[in-house]
């Protein structure tokens, strides 16, 4: 988009651009080292995210249900890929993105399922059931990312696919206090009562060995994704993707902070410094322009 776009058109940008920068997200650092066209594409689609995510966490404002609200953005995903006018500021700038860069209209409505997911069920019997919803909140914005980002390759689907996992469960055990405030748990039932954790220890914030042999068990099946997510990634599509790279590292780095605390995440939140993060950023788009510096590393 140039700076002659219409005035509506800004307008919307702006919006795009404010709820994306508004949100404590780790996302940012990745966002900022994308081409002009591309990191607006992204910040687009990150703000779609971010809005539907609030309608079920009850952060939406507005007197209509979450059930009608991601009603209403279905039909403005259907606006943007059958010619109709969307209605909302925020849909007129996704078409805009659509018009350049082919993300297919599956990946929209299959988040809005994951977000639903979140609405008609607070807990998952197994990994099996859990990795379906990582699949429809996490994988699929990175099947969105990556048709911003540009690759050759199918592997950068399944690239796609396991980070995103990956990454969920990161968040999962990050998350577990204010998801437990919220009358949420993602972990598998059945590791729960396998590791002997109850759901009553994780709403009292009850902290013990039990709780960290559990988180341990999601930190290994993270990284076992992320390794496999890396071995589908072909080389010469790993370029394109530093920007997920830069977000995976970041994400990873707070695991392993998790990890170097026995998973205590009811007494400190981890978090990486902003300093931290653009240090990752650097150091990843460096290795990227110049292979032969990260073979050193």
């Amino acid at each position: 988009m140039t700076d002659s776009a219409p005035a509506s058109s800004r307008f919307d940008l702006i919006i795009a651009k404010g709820i994306t920068r508004s949100s404590r997200t780790n996302f940012l650092y990745s966002f900022l080292i994308l081409p002009k066209s591309q990191r607006q594409a992204i910040e687009t689609v990150y703000a779609f995210c971010r809005v539907v995510d609030d309608i079920v966490d009850g952060d939406a404002p507005g007197q209509v249900s979450p059930h009608a609200q991601l009603d209403q953005w279905r039909d403005e995903i259907q606006s943007c890929f059958n010619g109709h006018a969307p209605r909302h500021p925020l849909a007129r700038e996704l078409k805009r993105v659509l018009q350049a860069f082919p993300i297919p209209q599956e990946h929209f409505l299959a988040l809005i399922r994951g977000m639903e997911m979140d609405l008609s069920r607070r807990r998952y019997a197994s990994f099996a059931e859990l990795d379906e919803y990582c699949y429809h909140v996490a994988s699929v914005i990175g099947l969105m990312c990556i048709e911003i980002f540009g690759y050759r390759h199918d592997g950068a689907r399944d690239y796609a696919i396991r980070l995103g996992k990956a990454l969920q469960l990161i968040n999962i055990v990050r998350d577990i206090k204010e998801d437990a405030a919220r009358g949420r748990v993602y972990l598998p039932l059945d590791e729960m009562a396998t590791e002997g954790v109850a759901e009553r220890d994780l709403r009292d914030s009850r902290y013990g060995d039990a709780f960290a042999r559990l988180a341990q068990r999601q930190a290994r099946r993270a990284r076992e994704l992320r390794a496999q997510a890396l071995q589908a990634l072909h080389p010469e599509d790993r370029p394109r993707m530093v920007a997920a790279e830069i977000m995976a590292t970041i994400y990873f780095k707070l695991l392993d902070q998790m990890e170097a605390a026995r998973f205590n995440v009811f007494c400190q939140r981890p978090r990486l410094s902003k300093l931290q993060q653009a240090l990752v950023a650097a150091s990843l788009l460096l290795q990227a322009r110049f292979p032969r510096f990260g073979r050193r590393q």
